[in-house]
């Protein structure tokens, strides 16, 4: 595996667990939701039915008129018909019922919010194949997956829903999403506001694109994570890439390192330690994402505070290489094996084989470029530099398209979205990806929140009795705004 395809794969700072200074909103938000929200609880049962919408293959060009079909699930045991409304969440590079049953924040607020949720899936994704079996086998078939497409898809699917659910078409829209998916809800929201009110764009690094942020602040903030975890921690993972390079520099050094890195299959060639370098490094990010306080399984099953766990092992930098490689795999069991299930570590095993790999493989190579580099310097990974040129010659051998590194801005507006409103930014101060999301006001409706001790879209998740005060606090302020659209939304319904 190259350089690049770990790229694609990627999708004031307080040490975790530390206590951090309460803003007298936060004292108050304590006072108010310690008993809800502080005390264990069963989880909310997530029923929903799944339905399937006929939608055009292509929604800008009239000379055809395939179709597929579109998954989308619904629950609304909560909805009200009177002054109700309804959470979209804008899939992404995933099957949608994985992503349902990681968004229990739609479900903890669905009665609040008097809400239906409606989950739409991405195209290309899951079950929502334009192509069906063939749907990646032709690049030709794939010319039909961009965000602009997804994006039409979801206004489609809305104006069904409030034709064919009645009550449903005097009632007010939100878009919600993570990640990718959040970047989807905001651009939803600027390209289609007469279909929803406002947007929840939950870690969504809608300016990780062309120029608009430094390529090395998404491995800084990697970075910044393990060093709050343990001081030496980045250092000991710095020094390990020379180690492996050196313990790799003969044959009897691939068996080594194998032994030592417990793999299911041995090292052979130079190719398989860089695909290994690539794979640990993909490995610290995303113990850097999922840096819940709690255990979860987002990702993989994994302990509360993963990184000042996977840290603990890696505290003396300065030990022969050999005994850092071993102190590299107790780091990477912690990932890979907190089950203990694990008899070896599978460098195939990644983030990506359990999500859309391909599907967004081909959208990185074609609008969804995002640049990345590292120096080894103000990051803990081996130097890489951006390079564009190289980046298209993978693409193009690899699906026969070459990237468009300034289409996004140009569609989607860049930095330049002042006249937007109703977007919710949030963002966690120990997510990557906050590095190219908006981490500021723009204005009075372009609102950013950002979540000390807070992971890839924290927010988002359910209520667990061991969130810290910060993201309770997030949740309750988005809920705040989602009520204003909603208000706003049936007071000009009146004014008509």
């Amino acid at each position: 595996m190259g350089r690049r395809v770990l790229l694609l794969l990627l999708m004031a700072f307080v040490m975790p667990g530390a206590p951090i200074p309460e803003p007298l909103a936060v004292k108050a938000l304590r006072s108010q939701r310690l008993s809800s929200s502080f005390i264990s609880r069963p989880a909310v049962v997530m029923k929903y039915t799944i339905h399937y919408f006929q939608q055009k293959i292509d929604h800008f060009g009239f000379k055809t008129d395939k179709t597929f079909n579109q998954r989308y699930l619904i629950a609304n045991q909560h909805w009200k018909k009177e002054g109700g409304s309804i959470l979209f969440y804008t899939g992404n590079e995933g099957d949608i019922i994985w992503f349902c049953n990681n968004t229990g924040f739609m479900w903890d607020v669905a009665e609040e919010l008097k809400a239906m949720l409606v989950f739409a899936e991405h195209r290309y994704y899951g079950e929502s194949l334009p192509y069906g079996a063939n749907s990646f086998k032709d690049s030709r078939h794939l010319n039909y997956l961009t965000s602009e497409q997804a994006l039409a898809d979801y206004a489609e699917l809305i104006r069904h829903l409030k034709v064919t659910i009645p009550g449903a078409e005097n009632q007010p829209f939100i878009a919600v999403g993570g990640s990718y998916g959040g970047v989807l809800a905001a651009w939803f929201r600027m390209k289609y506001p007469h279909f929803v009110v406002g947007a929840l764009a939950a870690s969504a690094p809608i300016w990780q694109f062309e120029d608009m942020v430094p390529c090395g602040v998404f491995m800084e903030i990697v970075t910044t994570d393990f060093r709050r975890s343990g001081p030496n921690c980045p250092e000991t993972i710095r020094r390990s890439w020379e180690a492996i390079n050196r313990l790799t520099r003969n044959g009897t050094g691939l068996h080594l390192l194998s032994e030592a890195l417990h793999l299911c299959v041995p090292l052979t060639n130079s190719q398989d330690v860089q695909h290994l370098k690539d794979w640990i490094s993909e490995t610290w990010v995303n113990l850097a994402m999922v840096d819940y306080p709690y255990e979860s399984n987002f990702l993989q099953p994994l302990p509360a505070w993963p990184v000042k766990m996977v840290c603990q092992y890696l505290k003396n930098p300065h030990v022969s290489d050999t005994q850092l490689v071993k102190n590299i795999f107790k780091a990477l069991n912690v990932y890979y094996n907190y089950s203990g299930q694990a008899r070896c570590l599978n460098t195939s095993e990644t983030t990506s084989s359990r999500l859309g790999s391909q599907g967004w493989s081909y959208q990185a190579c074609t609008e969804m470029v995002m640049p990345f580099c590292t120096n080894g310097i103000d990051d803990m990974f081996e130097p890489h530099s951006w390079d564009l040129k190289k980046y298209s010659e993978d693409c193009y051998r690899q699906w026969n398209v070459r990237p468009r590194a300034s289409w996004v801005t140009s569609m989607y507006g860049g930095k330049d979205i002042s006249s937007h409103t109703n977007i919710i930014f949030s963002n966690g101060d120990l997510d990557p990806w906050s590095g190219g999301g908006i981490t500021k006001n723009i204005s009075d409706t372009l609102v950013a929140i950002t979540i000390p001790e807070g992971a890839h879209h924290l927010d988002l998740r359910a209520n667990n009795a061991f969130d810290p005060m910060t993201v309770l606090l997030a949740r309750s302020l988005e809920v705040k705004y989602m009520k204003q659209w909603i208000r706003d939304f049936y007071g000009s319904l009146r004014k008509k």
